[in-house]
């Protein structure tokens, strides 16, 4: 997002602890519970990947919401809270029941049909112009970026076309090549 709006920035890497995946103590220094992204402006700390694209949208990137009242914004403010909401839980669910490998099976079934469920509603939300809400990049397609990512990364995206073809078109970005050069690769868990 902060390369899409062309703002200047500093940036801080945390690497959580391989084994437990906890924060390392300088980032729960940061935010109590050792979430991140956090971004701070004027002294402010802002916490919560959705909330920082709603303020940073809303401060520097109007361009990228849809104008308010209309049916386009209530479809913002759905998927914006679908993100992190509802999309994120399976693909957390998959990752934990991963860590307990075979004590974990019984989770399997039904984590892996609402990864599917999940990810075809995203395959069907997709707009004729391969954005989410509006015909050129808005928010959400930010921040459904990352769920998208993991579905094809998961090998589903023989199966998500669209989605795939979302995946690609945000990494054609030079925005996303300008984060990946000075963040590095991230891991998706």
């Amino acid at each position: 997002m902060l390369e899409e709006l062309e703002l200047s920035y500093d940036l801080r890497r945390y690497e959580r602890d391989p084994v437990t995946n906890l924060a390392p103590p300088e980032l729960a220094a940061v935010h109590p519970l050792g979430k991140s992204p956090v971004v701070e402006i004027d002294g402010r700390r802002i916490a919560e990947s959705g909330a920082i694209v709603e303020f940073l949208c809303l401060r520097h990137g109007r361009h990228l919401l849809p104008r308010i009242g209309s049916d386009e914004y209530v479809t913002h403010m759905e998927l914006m809270h679908f993100a992190e909401g509802s999309a994120m839980t399976p693909i957390l669910l998959d990752l934990y029941a991963g860590r307990l490998g075979p004590a974990g099976a019984p989770l399997r079934p039904r984590i892996d049909q609402q990864l599917t469920s999940h990810f075809e509603f995203m395959e069907r939300m997709l707009r004729p112009s391969g954005h989410f809400v509006l015909d050129d990049l808005s928010a959400v397609d930010i921040m459904l970026s990352f769920p998208a990512e993991i579905a094809v990364k998961k090998g589903r995206n023989q199966l998500l076309p669209r989605l795939t073809s979302f995946v690609e078109a945000m990494h054609a970005r030079p925005a996303w090549h300008r984060a990946m050069e000075r963040g590095g690769a991230y891991s998706f868990a």
